[in-house]
């Protein structure tokens, strides 16, 4: 059995019987916090980027996986930990509001994720996935400076 295949399912977590990609945003979130709290978030980016790099080979190395199918939830993982880098702080609503804003990016694909999407290779694979995390921090940052704002 290839190696990276366990990898790209995040070691079976894409074998869910239904929404594969929400238990793996799941993952992702638990994993993510987990990280932030032993070792900070240095440690977050550093595991992020880890995955992203090895998502991008294992997804290589998997016969179809440019479609996309949905048994690889690696892209979703490391997706997931991205807002939670620009977080205030670890309470339920924040991590609610990172869960969720992934989840609708991820799933409803706006702009320059679905051109990643439609790339069906690797790269796409793992790119909207990765674009998606990015604009949840993005939209987490701004809710962040607006109620900082009005409550100054």
């Amino acid at each position: 059995m290839n190696f990276w295949v366990p990898l790209a399912s995040g070691f079976g977590i894409g074998y869910a019987p239904v929404a594969p990609g929400t238990f793996g945003s799941l993952a992702g979130l638990v994993l993510g916090v987990l990280i932030l709290l032993a070792a900070g978030h240095l440690a977050l980016l550093i595991t992020i980027l880890i995955l992203i790099a090895a998502g991008v080979y294992a997804i290589s190395t998997v016969p179809a996986a440019g479609d996309d199918p949905g048994w690889i939830v690696i892209d979703e993982i490391a997706g997931q930990m991205i807002p939670l880098l620009v977080l205030a702080g670890i309470g339920w609503f924040n991590l609610l509001a990172a869960f969720v804003l992934f989840r609708l990016f991820d799933i409803f694909k706006p702009g320059p994720i679905a051109w990643a999407d439609a790339r069906h290779d690797a790269y796409g694979v793992m790119g909207d996935d990765i674009i998606a995390g990015l604009f949840a921090a993005i939209i987490l940052l701004l809710a962040q400076a607006f109620l900082q704002s009005v409550t100054r």
